[in-house]
């Protein structure tokens, strides 16, 4: 019978966007070479972790040594650093799909993420789609790993220099762990300091030292390992026995990330359910936080056995965090498919996403410079809740903040808006749709504007949705600026021309009733505009149906086939208006002009004009009726 070690080598080319990465990574894309060994004690300890979560149904995978342990041998005469573990191991085809594959939708994004940042940056992005591995590549001329699968006989070598290519063969049992798995970087010449007992020993502390597996490090190959971290899970610590320091470590090899986490939950659940929780709110914007799937990152432990980390934890809205939960009350056996009809599950969900809420909440009240920041990177993630969270949704519109015409570049709350609005105000005004920047050149907020009227400004996508689902907010109901009547006669302008008391002219009148009629394949109906002071025009939509934004959003992606016809607003005291409604012997002008109003309406609003070739024909013969007058 062939043995694996009888087998001839295999050489296999690395997937083109492994190679990419291995390029930049060799290429020193990353100045804090460090990140690698943080990495590799990262994989070996997930690699104890499935295997306990395996032996929960097969405890013969054990076998004699039930301990999981992760060793470090420093070789500094060969130049070689060793970091070995006894978790699950690889078999052959798994050791080519893991090192050879990077089997993540986000590995182009991460890559046009390293590349479009400068030198330097880029290790915050190592661990974040799954490439930690690689990064052992920036101190080694060659990287070789020894795996052999829990329970299984064979043993296995993967071997490659990161320049394209790696050899996988069969090895001798004897030369290969019992089971898990052995990495040996050969080290360039310029990282044999990795070799230095004190250099590694710093790393591992400072980056790894609340791994939940006991790490042992040998001084030189045949010594006798030292333990340098006990592997006591942080979170069963109580919060006295830690130190800032100690969370912001333990968050940094949860998350991959290297900045400082803004928020920190760290309780422990007493009563009809018993849990733990630990949860981070990072200090920067994770980069899969946007991923399609929105998937959360929060793992799931019963009696510190790792479950999954694809248990819906906190609801969507809340992806962004990054932490566990550990509980004795699942049993170790649960099935990942279980999980998320347990009762148990459900009520830990909700006392874990009010716990994380209520950190947010208190956050924004305690540090508002902080918070500034929190907002701007995942405020509208948050916001998503609203739409979502029935039972949450006052206490998140509560948290919320919205830039306003009043505001600036700055943000502001509801509570703020209610303070500040006008005596007989029953709604909260808002507009929706485009840049910042686009938004606050509508021509809707005009007559708001004149009045003294905040309106929000609402940039984010999510937010024409929420609106909808939005309830009232102490007492004031939410109404945006481009829909149905904006009845604003009942507020004095600031300037104190009250435009209500001016009569429109005659000719006007006569005017907007053409236009009615001329364009009733097209609009609800031409009306007189009280939300218009600089403008000419404007479209608005009727006050039974969806704003004009939301109308876009729901053609844009096929889930309305019409969109309601929307209502041409003039507004009468508008130079133009009154030149145009003054030419009354000139039909075909009327009609012409009729037309490019309602295409500037539309223009204004973000849209094109109905017909380009025909606007563009009505506009020359403007032009040249103007020329020859």
């Amino acid at each position: 019978m062939t043995i694996a070690a009888d087998k001839p080598a295999e050489s296999h080319a690395f997937e083109a966007d492994v190679a990419r990465l291995l390029h930049m990574m060799v290429h020193s894309v990353y100045s804090d070479r460090d990140v690698f060994l943080r990495e590799l004690i990262s994989n070996a300890a997930d690699a104890c972790e499935k295997l306990r979560y395996e032996a929960i149904e097969t405890p013969s995978l054990l076998g004699s040594a039930p301990d999981a342990r992760i060793t470090i041998t420093l070789d500094e005469e060969n130049g070689q650093l060793r970091v070995e573990d006894n978790g699950i191991g690889m078999s052959h085809d798994e050791m080519i799909e893991a090192l050879g594959t990077i089997a993540r939708s986000g590995t182009r994004a991460f890559m046009e993420r390293v590349e479009a940042n400068k030198a330097g940056e880029g290790s915050q992005l190592i661990g974040q789609f799954g490439v930690g591995f690689y990064s052992c590549f920036m101190v080694s001329d060659r990287v070789d790993v020894v795996s052999r699968r829990a329970g299984a006989n064979e043993a296995w070598l993967w071997s490659s220099d990161g320049k394209g290519s790696f050899e996988v063969k069969g090895l001798d049992p004897a030369d290969a762990p019992a089971r898990g798995t052995r990495i040996t970087l050969h080290l360039m010449d310029d990282a044999r300091t990795y070799t230095s007992r004190w250099t590694v020993e710093k790393i591992v502390k400072e980056q790894s030292g609340h791994v939940p597996v006991a790490i042992g490090m040998i001084d030189k190959p045949g010594g006798e390992p030292k333990q340098i971290t006990d592997g006591t899970a942080i979170w069963t610590k109580a919060k006295s026995e830690i130190s800032k320091d100690d969370y912001t470590d333990f968050y940094r090899g949860l998350s991959g990330q290297y900045d400082e986490p803004a928020i920190t939950v760290h309780y422990r659940a007493e009563g009809r359910h018993e849990y733990t929780t630990l949860a981070y709110v990072p200090g920067s914007q994770p980069l899969d936080v946007f991923d399609a799937d929105r998937k959360g990152r929060m793992k799931l432990y019963a009696k510190r056995v790792f479950i999954t980390d694809e248990a819906e934890v906190l609801p969507r809205y809340l992806r962004f965090v990054r932490g566990l939960v550990d509980t004795a009350d699942l049993p170790l056996n649960v099935s990942r498919e279980m999980i998320q009809d347990s009762p148990i599950f459900a009520a830990i969900r909700k006392g874990v996403a009010n716990r994380v809420i209520s950190a947010i909440e208190k956050f924004s009240e305690d540090d508002a410079e902080g918070f500034k920041t929190f907002w701007v990177n995942f405020g509208a993630i948050l916001k998503e809740g609203i739409y979502e969270d029935f039972e949450r949704r006052s206490q998140l519109l509560a948290i919320s903040r919205f830039r306003t015409t009043a505001s600036g570049e700055e943000h502001r709350s509801l509570t703020d808006y209610v303070k500040e609005a006008k005596e007989s105000q029953n709604a909260i005004y808002y507009l929706a749709g485009g840049s910042h920047d686009q938004l606050k050149a509508s021509p809707h907020l005009e007559g708001f504007r004149a009045r003294g009227i905040e309106v929000l400004l609402l940039e984010d996508s999510i937010d024409s949705f929420w609106v909808m689902n939005a309830p009232d907010f102490e007492g004031k109901t939410f109404k945006s600026v481009t829909q149905g009547s904006a009845d604003l006669s009942q507020f004095a302008k600031v300037d104190g021309m009250d435009q209500a008391e001016i009569e429109a002219p005659a000719d006007t009148k006569a005017f907007i009733e053409f236009a009615k009629e001329k364009l009733t394949d097209h609009v609800e109906d031409v009306r007189l505009s009280d939300r218009l002071t600089e403008s000419a025009v404007c479209l608005v939509a009727t006050e039974g149906g969806y704003d004009l934004q939301m109308e876009k959003i729901l053609q844009g992606a096929g889930r309305l086939q019409t969109a309601a016809k929307p209502i041409l607003e003039i507004n009468p005291l508008h130079p133009m208006i009154r030149a145009i409604a003054g030419i009354v012997d000139d039909s075909d002008f009327r009609d012409d002009a009729v037309a490019l109003l309602l295409d500037e309406a539309r223009i204004l609003d973000g849209s094109k004009p109905l017909d380009p070739r025909a606007f563009a024909e009505r506009l020359a013969r403007v032009f040249e009726r103007a020329a020859r007058s």
